[in-house]
């Protein structure tokens, strides 16, 4: 019966992380399960890393406050012999026991084959067919609504994050910018097509959809998964780019410049970008997005095709006649 109401409350979730949460603590309820865990999948620095994202501590189901690329505890996937098996072979779960009290069962979600999370599970005893067929389905319900609210937070046209979903990822963004006390930071960049219209007026919608989605494909070929792409409506998308120094986030966000600006756009020919960015230290969420729009602006204003720093515009006094166009944004 407890296991059933986790379950109902498992589907009554609209956000990921909760979700997470909720599943975990549906394993936690089963006899015999000593431990459970989210573990994220990451591909960086040429190579697969694996770092826990929710574990068990006191009894009680934490994250860390840091994110992946900061976090010294995460380990090369290869480290974790049997998990790397599991990935590479792209199974659907993979057992070991490592002692005569721990046996362990992992559980990629696969999306798009590819896996950003395991879950694990640990048990006293070894698995049973019953308590196997229990966890299997308990992690299907789970996946299949994963599935759903991934489908839900997805432009139809683009396949990217929307823009209702924008505001909480820009709330955790900020907050955990807030929490960070290296000298890197976090940064937003907003970016917009230029001259949009007229490729519209010209070629047709159609024409300008393929344009949308050619510029989505050039984003994720771009980012890496620690970035959060969205599109934000129309011509216009936006990128949380993890702690880094404003060097290395400028010259990401010149190289997916010049990666527009050479690609062959098919019956169109050359299409660009105009960008603005700003980072994340000491401003509230709204301050940030703002930020990067005056700086997308002055990019627009003044030639386009380039990619503009809000702090660096600001200490050349060259932004007075800047103008926000995000002030609706709502976070609370």
């Amino acid at each position: 019966m407890h296991i059933l109401q986790n379950l109902v409350q498992m589907t009554g979730q609209r956000d990921h992380l909760r979700l997470e949460l909720s599943v975990l603590s549906t394993f936690m309820q089963l006899p015999g399960v000593t431990n459970v865990r989210a573990l994220e999948l990451v591909e960086m620095d040429s190579g697969h890393w694996v770092r826990a994202r929710t574990w068990l501590q006191d009894g009680q189901l934490v994250s860390p406050t840091q994110d992946v690329v900061s976090d010294t505890k995460r380990l090369p996937l290869r480290d974790m012999l049997h998990l790397h098996t599991c990935i590479t072979q792209q199974k659907q779960h993979m057992q070991h026991s490592a002692r005569a009290d721990q046996h362990v069962i992992w559980l990629p979600v696969w999306m798009h084959e590819k896996a950003r999370v395991c879950l694990e599970v640990t048990q006293s005893e070894p698995f049973t067919p019953h308590s196997l067929d229990v966890i299997t389905g308990i992690f299907s319900v789970y996946q299949n609504y994963q599935s759903l609210l991934d489908y839900s937070e997805r432009d139809a046209l683009t396949g990217l994050l929307n823009r209702k979903t924008f505001d909480e990822h820009l709330l955790r963004f900020a907050t955990a910018a807030q929490a960070d006390q290296s000298d890197e930071m976090p940064w937003l960049a907003v970016i917009d097509i230029d001259h949009f219209k007229l490729v519209n007026d010209r070629f047709g919608h159609l024409f300008g959809d393929e344009v949308l989605i050619l510029v989505a494909n050039l984003l994720r070929s771009a980012f890496s998964a620690q970035h959060r792409i969205f599109r934000f409506g129309g011509e216009e998308f936006v990128v949380l780019m993890p702690a880094a120094h404003k060097a290395k986030a400028h010259a990401s966000l010149e190289a997916f410049r010049a990666m527009v600006a050479s690609h062959n756009f098919p019956q169109i020919g050359r299409v660009t970008v105009s960008v603005g960015f700003a980072g994340a230290k000491l401003c509230s969420p709204v301050e940030i997005l703002g930020q990067a729009d005056q700086a997308l602006y002055y990019a627009k204003e003044n030639g386009r095709n380039q990619v503009c720093h809000f702090e660096q515009l600001q200490d050349q006094g060259l932004l007075h006649n800047a103008q926000v166009s995000h002030d609706d944004v709502e976070l609370f």
